[in-house]
């Protein structure tokens, strides 16, 4: 597939409405004062309405020659945020996302008209999140399609297979998940950092950081690459509200029994970042039932399916 190279216009402006009052001249005393009063009212109205200024910036995109997108910023978002938005790498894969073989700008059947910054959430010094609303426009019918993006980039997750004593084991992660309100039982995963796609060095570390186990580079495979090409070789966990793309990958080894001990409870994770994290063995066969984790069932059924078409031994 090859690469997309979007012209993008840097100029942003800013809106302001300008208030049309004027002081009076030709009036007695009392009028005078009781028109400053009525003014100072209105005045202080017409400020606070121009506070709420509107920040523009045009993107010229290559699906739609002729259509400019136009990108503004919701009403509290700052200079500084709208800025740092429209320049994150959560919003360019957007926009290279649309414009892709698959994406929805590919047959000419849909339109972007406008997108609304709703929000930003920074981690340190890069965007962790970002939301925004998408005027995107089915041509045929002239209606709009449901926009609403919560961005959060990509991300990756291991399938950790330990055998010991002639069974296997698979280790996950209990975490405190606050968007659903409960704890949660997963499989060891974490967010790419930037944009650099090294994606299987990022599951190695998370794996390190969540569990304490040391994962030989050689011995991770993608599961995800078995997919189709025409799906980006990455699943999609709820594409009806998030970007998000997830790597799912497997390891399998053997271990002493006490290795197992050890682990089943551990406490690990960035406790000072907030991951207040447990470990759980759990055996392989009784996974599927442990767990609503998107990321466990998805894992499960890539890697079964992997072993019945020869993708992988069966052992």
């Amino acid at each position: 597939m090859r690469a997309l190279f979007l012209p993008i216009s840097r100029h942003i402006v800013r809106i302001e409405n300008p208030n049309p009052l004027t002081n009076p001249t030709h009036f007695s005393s009392t009028a005078t004062r009781r028109l400053h009063k009525a003014t100072r009212i209105v005045s202080a109205k017409m400020a606070t309405e121009s506070n709420s200024s509107e920040l523009t910036h045009t993107i010229n995109l290559p699906g739609q020659l002729g259509q400019p997108l136009t990108v503004v910023a919701a009403a509290g978002v700052s200079d500084s945020d709208f800025r740092t938005a429209i320049e994150c790498t959560l919003f360019k894969q957007w926009l290279k996302n649309i414009q892709t073989e698959t994406g929805l700008l590919s047959n000419g059947a849909m339109s972007v008209k406008r997108v609304v910054i709703q929000g930003v959430d920074m981690f340190g010094n890069r965007v962790g999140f970002l939301k925004f609303k998408a005027d995107v426009i089915d041509k045929e019918t002239g209606s709009k399609v449901p926009g609403i993006v919560f961005a959060r980039g990509p991300a990756v997750a291991v399938l950790i297979l330990l055998n010991s004593d002639g069974e296997t084991y698979a280790v996950l992660t209990e975490q405190v998940r606050v968007p659903v309100g409960k704890l949660v039982l997963e499989l060891p995963a974490g967010m790419l950092d930037d944009d650099k796609g090294d994606i299987v060095g990022t599951a190695v570390r998370e794996v390190e950081e969540e569990t304490g186990l040391h994962l030989n580079l050689d011995d991770v495979v993608d599961l995800t690459a078995f997919l189709h090409p025409s799906t980006g070789c990455r699943v999609f966990p709820s594409p009806g509200g998030c970007d998000e793309e997830i790597g799912l990958f497997l390891y399998r080894g053997s271990v002493d029994r006490e290795i197992i001990k050890q682990l089943q409870g551990k406490e690990t994770g960035l406790r000072e970042h907030g991951e207040l994290i447990r470990v759980h063995v759990v055996p392989y066969k009784n996974l599927w039932r442990m767990t609503a984790d998107a990321k466990v069932l998805m894992a499960i059924a890539l890697y079964e399916m992997a072993k019945r078409d020869g993708f992988l031994p069966s052992t």
